[in-house]
């Protein structure tokens, strides 16, 4: 009998087969291992994404959600208060000029590939994405330097979840904790010293009068840095991982950087690190012969939606040449991603620097070892070697 279940290593390993059943056997399925139903076809989660006010976040968007953060985040909130939220945020992005860190963010990626010169193996990980993407970071938001390694440990801890008890365990509500409170001491400097960074623009970002309240703000905030951490560190695993394992490719994007782009396109959509996101029926719904009842839970497989045949023509082949529109490596509709022009901006700057200083390389690791979580994937190490 199948079973589908998002917390499982093997899920964890390689979903795919699991979503390719899903989409044709189950295409609207009940996991009893997550306690939630499971949309798997690209059709069905775009049109879940739509419409909000049927699939609601109100209740969460994590799959396995961190307290008190469900209903006052972009993530976690329905229109009309999601749309305040938004536009506030909006505000402060545009305050905070993101094409003027372009060079800075190239800099950083210069920085930190440099050293790996010397290097005949090393970690992809854990010398050079998560040192790249916790300085990006640090840099966008206004963070203070020196905190660099801390900040990077208990936002990777956020994100995991207890395979044993499909629950937060203590160590990851701790983790969650510790980065509220470091939130707000960076944000009551901010209040009193303002910058052009992030922070600071959430924080005295206005629209005819409208504020984020204090709540708002430190949640924003704590949600970004978790976010721009494994979000964008856990992607930049993911392309890294492709390029690794996709040489012709690579070898294209060494010869003429401007592939870069539309590789990172292919990269979300083939090996996205969003993998899954849950909504909350606020009335029964019938899809596929099932009929989901109003209060439960449902699980978004973005992951598969991606490798969904029905929407992209061979969708298990990596081609950077595919220019895949609308895939869902940044979410959709109200809640697409707001920072996709970091994002882009970030992992062409690093992957370019990367490729002038290891220009041809190959994974050691035949078997990776994967981070536990419901909700992303990403490789908690990715060992590299010049070819």
């Amino acid at each position: 009998m199948f079973s589908f279940d998002p917390y499982s290593p093997a899920v964890d390993a390689d979903p795919f087969p699991f979503y390719k059943t899903l989409r044709d056997e189950h295409p609207c399925f009940w996991s009893k291992e997550a306690n939630m139903w499971v949309l798997s076809r690209y059709a069905d989660i775009v049109t879940a994404l739509n419409d909000w006010q049927t699939f609601s976040s109100a209740k969460g968007n994590l799959m396995t959600e961190l307290p008190n953060r469900a209903g006052a985040t972009l993530g976690t909130t329905d229109p009309p208060r999601h749309d305040r939220l938004r536009g506030l945020v909006q505000h402060a992005f545009m305050k905070r000029n993101l094409e003027s860190l372009a060079e800075p963010i190239r800099q950083i990626a210069r920085e930190t590939a440099a050293p790996l010169a010397d290097l005949k193996q090393f970690d992809f990980i854990e010398d050079f994405s998560s040192k790249f993407t916790v300085r990006v970071l640090f840099a966008a938001l206004g963070l203070p330097l020196g905190d660099e390694a801390l900040v990077r440990e208990k936002a990777v801890t956020m994100v995991q979840s207890d395979a044993a008890t499909r629950q937060k365990g203590p160590e990851h509500i701790a983790a969650y904790n510790w980065m509220q409170d470091y939130a707000s001491k960076v944000i009551a400097e901010r209040r009193a010293n303002p910058k052009d960074d992030l922070i600071s623009h959430f924080s005295m970002a206005e629209i005819d009068g409208d504020r984020l309240d204090e709540r708002e703000v430190l949640l924003t905030v704590t949600t970004l840095i978790m976010a721009g951490i494994e979000s964008l560190g856990g992607f930049m695993g993911m392309f890294a991982l492709n390029m690794a394992d996709h040489a012709d490719a690579r070898r294209q994007c060494v010869a003429n950087p401007d592939l870069l782009v539309d590789a990172i396109e292919e990269s979300l959509r083939f090996n996205t690190s969003a993998q899954r996101f849950r909504r909350c029926l606020t009335r029964d719904h019938t899809l596929h012969g099932k009929t989901m009842r109003e209060g439960d839970f449902v699980c978004l497989a973005y992951g598969s939606g991606n490798r969904d045949e029905r929407q992209f023509p061979n969708p298990d082949v990596y081609d950077i040449g595919r220019k895949p529109k609308g895939h869902l490596g940044f979410g959709g509709a109200v809640h697409a991603c707001l920072g996709t022009t970091i994002a882009r901006i970030s992992v062409k700057a690093a992957m370019d620097a990367f490729h002038r200083v290891v220009p041809d390389y190959v994974r050691v690791q035949e078997h990776l070892p994967w981070m536990p979580s419901s909700t992303f994937r990403s490789p908690l190490r990715l060992e590299l070697a010049r070819a």
